[in-house]
């Protein structure tokens, strides 16, 4: 390899650094793949400022790495449950070569992410968790309805809900969208709604959703890094 060659090659790897706050061994607390103990990778970075964010220590710092070192790291737990979130890890263009590289690799992988980005592109093998935006987390301008057309039967939407008006009006969104074939979780704010209070008004409506309680939560409390 000359030394062109081998500028444009270190010049290629640079371009496929992400910047990752940290990447931990724990639980998976919500969604689709709740329970299984799962690698989380998490992404540096999020142009979203929900009020009741639990990792707002994710919007700087963090520290470059390529993919290699990544799956290297992942590797390290010999866990099969892989889950890539934030922040907004849609935020950092590369998370696309990073789902890809996971699911290459043999990977069980969910992305958790905002909504506010198109996830038409997001590789077909991963399974997509879309946290919709309640007028409660104060971002739900954000919102980018458009991704409820490109969701499967193997994605999940949330819902986080801080109180009577956020229900009601995921309600009456899934009302207008009633042909989601995703799982459809709903899941109180923490310190801000009780589980029970929220499984009361889903079972009065027998509505068609999944309660969901954040299980790391209940485990270890709010926890950065479990």
């Amino acid at each position: 390899m000359d030394k062109l060659e081998g500028e444009a090659s270190s010049s290629q790897q640079l371009d496929k650094r992400l910047k990752i706050t940290e990447i931990f061994h724990s639980i998976q607390g919500e969604a689709i793949h709740v329970g299984w103990p799962s690698v989380f990778i998490r992404l540096t970075g999020c142009p979203l400022r929900c009020q009741y964010c639990d990792t707002a220590y994710a919007f700087g710092g963090g520290e470059w790495h390529s993919i290699d070192e990544i799956i290297a790291k992942v590797r390290t737990f010999d866990t099969q449950h892989v889950c890539v979130t934030g922040g907004e890890p849609l935020a950092q263009t590369r998370c696309h070569d990073l789902l890809v590289r996971l699911c290459d690799e043999g990977f069980i992988v969910s992305l958790e992410t905002s909504g506010a980005i198109d996830i038409g592109d997001v590789d077909p093998r991963v399974c997509r968790v879309v946290d919709i935006k309640t007028p409660g987390s104060n971002e739900v301008s954000r919102n980018r309805l458009e991704n409820l057309r490109v969701m499967n039967a193997g994605d999940a939407i949330k819902f986080v809900i801080c109180g009577r008006e956020d229900y009601d009006w995921a309600k009456k969104l899934l009302a207008t969208h009633h042909d989601i074939a995703s799982t459809i979780l709903f899941s109180p704010s923490h310190e801000e709604l009780s589980a029970a209070e929220l499984a009361d008004w889903m079972l009065a409506d027998r509505l068609s959703a999944r309660l969901q309680v954040q299980l790391h939560k209940v485990l270890w409390g709010n926890v950065a890094g479990r």
